[in-house]
């Protein structure tokens, strides 16, 4: 389970990464970090990635070491931005490498989830957003996914 460093981490990482595409700061909902946390325990007890049926937004991370992990909230984030790099501005949409990051900075996403689940070597993160970004419809993307300011 995510402790409050954790979450504040993970919570601060998003909001800083979404100024600088004009869209507002999440906040945490109870209801969307309790379906992430039962989702990360699931994923952890399966011992694989994968997404949920959820109707919100969802972002999943994992990782693993033969050496015990102490992972931060700020690096399944970085992870999820970095996709920046393979996004297509002059194409905007959705893709499957740079969904992750079009998720973190959705302008209309509000609310926002968090759950970990870890073994001590095997970890994985799932953050839920309300709502849902990556809706593939004419000109969401153009107005959801903004250049750097």
């Amino acid at each position: 389970m995510a402790d409050a460093s954790f979450k504040q981490e993970f919570l601060e990482t998003h909001n800083a990464y979404r100024a600088k595409h004009g869209a507002q700061p999440l906040t945490y909902n109870s209801e969307l970090n309790a379906a992430a946390q039962k989702w990360a325990d699931h994923l952890l007890q399966m011992g694989s990635l994968g997404h949920s049926n959820t109707k919100d937004g969802e972002n999943v991370y994992n990782m693993w070491s033969s050496a015990p992990l102490k992972l931060t909230g700020k690096e399944a984030v970085e992870s999820w931005y970095n996709e920046i790099k393979d996004y297509n501005w002059g194409r905007p949409g959705f893709s499957g490498s740079t969904g992750h990051f079009t998720q973190v900075v959705w302008k209309e996403s509000t609310e926002l989830g968090v759950g970990l689940a870890t073994d001590g070597n095997k970890v994985f993160v799932v953050g839920q957003y309300r709502p849902a970004g990556n809706m593939n419809m004419p000109g969401y993307f153009e107005k959801n996914v903004l250049p750097q300011a």
